[in-house]
């Protein structure tokens, strides 16, 4: 259906820019940053590592000066975890927590509103080579020390928050296993995958309530990779199996929308013999503390 009459967005609708910080700070081991899983990672011949990219760690005041001149009203960046803390928990890094700060302070002279991604596929290098991935899950606890570091440094100047960038592929798309420090030859890798996913699920329900805790104005949210799934034909067999394959992508935000597992997910687990151990207290949390919003990439 083509649409005859532009309708006009509100005054407040945010438009805006999107990057990460892996993707364009570059300075990946500059001020006391320490190495995270993309640092290590192997890039195909002919393309750049992450050491310099955008120069934006550098840069950012041209940046935000750009998207000024541009009329962006919104830009959402992430937090490099091992900016904070280089080793991904121990003593954090000043250096980097001011370089946050004045990268939003940046934003709001210019009337850009930040939106903070907290976690963006950057799993510190020392945790994975000390305690594995995020299957492990001693990461809730490393994640949700970050969270309070940046939270009660940055609370009064955020007003939106993502917990996980495209927590879905994240644990379990093959394009992004590195984030979540899962890879393809694992042994029991779908266990791994989801077991991650589930420890992820709690630490971001654990992050919207210190959110909420520490801001009256916050909003916290969850961004999801979601791609449109068509039958190959008409036949019911394609139509059941497209739908399927769409359930696997409406699982990342049926858990953090409406705080449960839902029961086509354990039907699922059921047929590849996947077995997620909950410990006492997570469903609690995970249908306590919803996400406000969700966002979604295609």
């Amino acid at each position: 259906m083509l649409h005859k009459k532009l309708v006009k967005f509100d005054n407040d609708f945010l438009w805006g820019a999107s990057t990460s910080a892996y993707q364009v700070e570059g300075a990946n081991l500059v001020d006391g940053k320490g190495p995270s899983c993309q640092d290590v990672k192997e890039v195909p011949e002919g393309t750049s590592d992450l050491t310099v990219c955008a120069d934006h760690y550098h840069h950012f005041k041209e940046d935000i000066a750009l998207m000024a001149e541009m009329g962006l009203k919104t830009y959402r960046f992430s937090i490099a975890w091992t900016r904070i803390y280089p080793n991904g928990n121990g003593e954090v890094n000043e250096a980097g927590l001011q370089f946050y700060d004045n990268l939003i302070n940046e934003c709001l002279k210019y009337g850009i509103e930040p939106v903070v991604t907290i976690s963006h596929y950057e799993t510190p290098l020392y945790l994975v080579d000390t305690y594995g991935g995020w299957d492990n899950r001693k990461f809730i606890g490393f994640y949700m020390k970050f969270v309070r570091t940046i939270v009660d440094n940055l609370d009064d100047v955020v007003d939106y928050w993502l917990t996980f960038n495209e927590i879905g592929n994240a644990a379990v798309k093959p394009i992004c296993w590195d984030a979540a420090c899962i890879y393809p030859d694992s042994e029991n890798l779908l266990q791994r995958m989801y077991q991650a996913a589930h420890h992820q699920f709690v630490a971001s329900a654990l992050a919207v309530k210190y959110i909420h805790q520490h801001s009256n104005h916050a909003k916290v949210g969850a961004m999801i990779a979601y791609k449109t799934v068509y039958p190959y034909t008409c036949n019911p067999k394609d139509v059941i199996a497209a739908e399927k394959e769409k359930r696997k992508e409406y699982f990342f935000s049926d858990v953090q929308v409406r705080g449960k597992y839902p029961d086509y997910i354990w039907q699922y687990f059921e047929e590849n013999n996947i077995k997620i151990t909950f410990e006492e207290g997570d469903e609690e949390i995970i249908a306590s503390y919803p996400v406000d919003f969700i966002t979604f990439s295609y």
